[in-house]
């Protein structure tokens, strides 16, 4: 029980690779295993790769969470290695092989056989690639056996129709603990409700305890007769489906829904919106980068991923979010909709759809021109007109990481910007064009920040505020001030050395 947020702000820590220094940025709440897997993608090693640490001396480091940061000037050393197979390695690969086996006996239909073949092969391929590490063998060993399974529920013989698209199952955990309570003081409660709010400052248990408040808050769990246990359950299972990526990861869930709810409050909407639609609101923002790979759009159309064979051209990482969110829903465990009626239940999916489907950027310009032209006029009887507003809504908390004060906002800009040169990096390796704004050789932060608050944010908020005019003094002050402090860091910037020169852009986020 506590009154006061544990102190959470990221920790830094210096690598020398190839006879280059990398920065690795990482929370204090982050798991041996997370920083281990963040080191080894700074090398860019295989997550099975073993590897170690050693400071300037040649003493060892350990990896891990409470690892001590270092100076740029005195970076880590990495050391190789590479370990011989095991023999529980080489059991769970010949087993792998008789099962390959035993399915191949059991299938008569050429064309299942094939696929299912094909399916094995990538599993085997995996545990090859992955011997090292035995969570990731564990791991196809239970796709093996939903494979069987699968086989049994529905025989070659059988006719199943139609065949749905490929999609990604979730295996929710029914043991999922309780987190420990966090009681929140009126001080927080009241914080909670603006944008100065320092988000680094919380523990894990203590963003579920906030989201969970705000549930509460808002008269939701009253409204749509949400069982408390079925909300503490669901959050949990929405924070192990956000990866622990440098930015997209269930911080920055919880700095967008946080904002979202101080809007609510700032721009008084539950006077103007029925319940449903602030559920949407909340709901939407909690969830809307939900198993994001820390790849964005441009790279899985580039790469032909998966998700891009999957959903195509068009919004492929946020129809991901949408069906990863619904799948969480559809659990009976998790499904805080149980009390809605089942035409709420549907409204909810649809504004829920549409709302993450607004965060892809390659939207923002047909999204705001648009509101621009309903502004004028807007009227909250008007279903177009709300619609609209929503999605504007989301898309300002979703980058709004720039009003906040500058010691919260601009850490989040080194987390980001290491997300956009990992995959910059990625792409270089891959022989891929490489992204806009992701090649660490090109970009200047002060310099992409002054380019996305002039260009993106400030015209954004702007035309928020004439709807609702005291975000002028709440987010749109702060935002110009941010701007003028980063204009004066690249004016220094230019004075020390020349600006790379910049290709021309498009912000994806």
């Amino acid at each position: 029980m506590g009154t006061t947020p544990s102190t959470s702000l990221p920790k830094i820590i210096y690598l020398e690779i190839d006879g280059r220094v990398r920065k690795v940025i990482f929370s204090q709440h982050s798991s041996p295993t997370d920083v281990r897997d963040l080191v080894k993608i700074a090398a860019g090693l295989l997550r099975g790769a073993e590897m170690s640490l050693v400071d300037q001396n040649g003493s060892p480091v350990n990896i891990g969470p409470e690892m001590p940061v270092n100076a740029q000037s005195s970076p880590y050393k990495i050391i190789f290695t590479s370990p011989e197979p095991s023999d529980r390695e080489i059991q769970m690969q010949s087993a792998c092989s008789n099962i390959v086996l035993q399915l191949s006996r059991y299938l008569k239909m050429d064309e299942i056989e094939r696929d299912f073949r094909s399916k094995l092969t990538l599993l085997e391929r995996r545990l090859e690639a992955e011997s090292g590490r035995r969570v990731e063998m564990e791991k196809c060993q239970r796709e093996i056996e939903n494979l069987q399974e699968e086989l049994v529920k529905n025989p070659p013989w059988i006719c199943v129709s139609p065949c749905p698209p490929l999609s990604r199952k979730l295996t929710p955990r029914r043991d999922i603990p309780s987190y420990p309570k966090y009681t929140l003081s009126p001080e927080t409660i009241e914080a909670l409700k603006t944008p100065t709010f320092d988000v680094w400052q919380w523990a894990p248990n203590e963003m579920l305890s906030c989201l969970e408040y705000m549930y509460h808050g808002l008269g939701l769990v009253r409204e749509f007769n949400i069982n408390p246990i079925t909300l503490k359950r669901w959050l949990l299972n929405v924070q192990e489906n956000y990866k622990d990526n440098p930015f997209h990861n269930f911080r920055h869930s919880f700095s967008v829904t946080q904002m979202m709810h101080g809007l609510i409050y700032l721009c008084e909407l539950q006077d103007q919106l029925a319940p449903i639609e602030i559920l949407i609101l909340i709901t939407s923002a909690i969830c809307h980068d939900l198993d994001h790979p820390g790849l964005n759009n441009a790279y899985q159309t580039k790469a032909a991923t998966e998700l891009w064979s999957r959903y195509g051209d068009r919004s492929p990482l946020e129809q991901h979010h949408c069906a990863v969110a619904f799948q969480i829903l559809a659990e009976e465990e998790c499904n805080i909709l149980a009390g809605a009626t089942g035409g709420e239940a549907a409204e909810i999916h649809k504004g829920m759809r549409e709302l993450i489907l607004a965060t892809d950027m390659e939207r923002h310009r047909d999204i705001m021109s648009d509101f621009s032209q309903c502004v004028e006029v807007f009227n909250f009887t008007n279903p177009e007109h709300v619609r609209l507003l929503e999605q504007v809504l989301i898309k300002c908390c979703d980058t709004s990481n720039e009003v906040r004060p500058l010691q919260v906002s601009d850490p989040w800009v080194d987390c980001l910007l290491q997300e956009y040169f990992m995959q910059g990096d990625r792409e270089k390796a891959e022989g891929l064009l490489v992204t806009p704004f992701m090649d660490r050789a090109r970009v200047s932060k002060p310099h992409t920040q002054i380019i996305f608050i002039t260009s993106i944010l400030v015209p954004m908020i702007e035309s928020l505020s004439k709807l609702f005019p005291q975000l002028d003094d709440v987010l749109l002050s702060p935002l110009r001030a941010t701007r003028d402090e980063y204009q004066q860091w690249d004016e220094e910037r230019n004075r020390l050395e020349p600006l790379p020169e910049t290709p021309v852009i498009q912000i994806s986020i």
